[in-house]
């Protein structure tokens, strides 16, 4: 059994990600464009140009800020950026050292925002992907793993993407609160739950902006990503319960992969008030038997959220290569300490022993 499974880690999308994109789709493949300092978007200099839109997009409404490409001056100013890619696996399995993590789980960044209506190219990028992190984690021998995207758009080319994985060593099938204009409890998705669930494969609900019409709305500036990429994983989790999604695919398991765990007790209140039922209904019970986990964030209260979750159902992790260095800006879920900040806090061992490992352990099937 691993000591440390890093439940939350990411890639910060190379250029040579690109280089699997087919053939047939090479014209339409993404690409960096610079921009001069002293515009609107100040150092988020660089982006990626992809179906006629720029990500990410530094300011203004429909904004995001991502580490790639690495080609921004806020993101040259760190010193760990070839770790980031998972260019130098070396340099990454040090500072994955120092965490005190032995096995990192592998997210993406570009793709927690939707990038293109075209289905076609959406099937081309996620297969860049898929085979870029296949070919990485390889590599690795074990202490990298990886959640595979799905086109989803497209659910024949969905399920190949999820075979795909499977065979090459992924252990989750991504997904974000919303996708394009379906909430995660539609019909439409159920044939890529039946085969996860057929492949042993959990699905990933990681924040993200994945509605581009919530998205557009959103000015960077006054909301930040609370709006467009933290809520719609509060959305998939009420509608997966209050529709009872996990009773139709029984050994199905969900991840809520860095969204912390404050917003459980509010919307569990929420489905108590609609759906009645007894107490002990709302409580861990809910998570065992609907197989689901929850990340935590080290500023929350533990204590607190164990009444509501369970032992058995929180997870935790760095949320590396979107961390800060010497106060550059970082995601607010970055948390690099959290295993020397979880052991030294006075929570109960078996408690911490089990977010450290066994959780994210029986999360992803590792």
């Amino acid at each position: 059994m691993y000591a440390v499974i890093d439940a939350d880690t990411h890639i910060a999308e190379p250029a040579a990600m690109w280089d699997h994109i087919p053939p047939e789709m090479h014209l339409r493949r993404p690409v960096m464009v610079r921009l001069p300092e002293d515009t609107l978007y100040q150092k988020f200099d660089a982006t990626w140009l992809i179906d006629g839109n720029i990500f990410p997009k530094g300011a203004g409404k429909g904004g995001t800020i991502f580490v790639t490409p690495s080609a921004q001056r806020f993101v040259q100013e760190m010193p760990d950026v070839p770790a980031r890619e998972l260019l130098d696996l070396g340099a990454r399995f040090s500072d994955m050292q120092k965490v005190g993590a032995d096995v990192q789980v592998v997210y993406p960044t570009l793709f927690l925002t939707f990038l293109t209506h075209d289905p076609k190219l959406e099937i081309a990028l996620c297969q860049a992907y898929n085979r870029h992190l296949a070919r990485v984690c390889a590599e690795a021998e074990g202490w990298l793993r990886w959640v595979l995207i799905p086109p989803l758009q497209t659910i024949e080319a969905a399920i190949k993407e999820i075979r795909y994985g499977k065979e090459h060593g992924a252990v989750g099938v991504f997904f974000r609160g919303i996708e394009k204009d379906r909430t995660l409890d539609d019909p439409y998705f159920f044939p890529i739950y039946e085969e996860a669930a057929s492949l042993d494969l959990p699905i990933c609900i990681h924040q993200g902006s994945g509605c581009p019409d919530w998205t557009k709305l959103m000015d960077l500036a006054r909301s930040s990503t609370f709006t467009h990429g933290r809520l719609p994983p509060l959305v998939a989790f009420r509608n997966i319960v209050a529709n009872k999604i996990p009773e139709l695919f029984p050994t199905l398991r969900f991840g809520f992969i860095e969204t912390g765990a404050s917003w459980v007790p509010f919307v569990l209140h929420q489905l108590k008030g609609i759906m009645g039922g007894p107490p002990e209904q709302w409580g861990p019970k809910l998570f065992e038997d609907y197989r689901i986990w929850v990340s935590y964030e080290q500023a929350e209260d533990l204590t607190y959220l164990a009444q509501y979750i369970g032992e058995d159902h929180l997870v935790i992790g760095s949320d590396y290569a979107h961390h800060g260095r010497d106060g550059i800006v970082a995601d607010r879920s970055a948390q690099l300490h959290y295993v020397s900040t979880l052991k030294s806090r006075g929570y109960p061992p078996s408690l911490v022993d089990k977010m450290l490992a066994a959780n994210p352990q029986a999360l992803y099937g590792i």
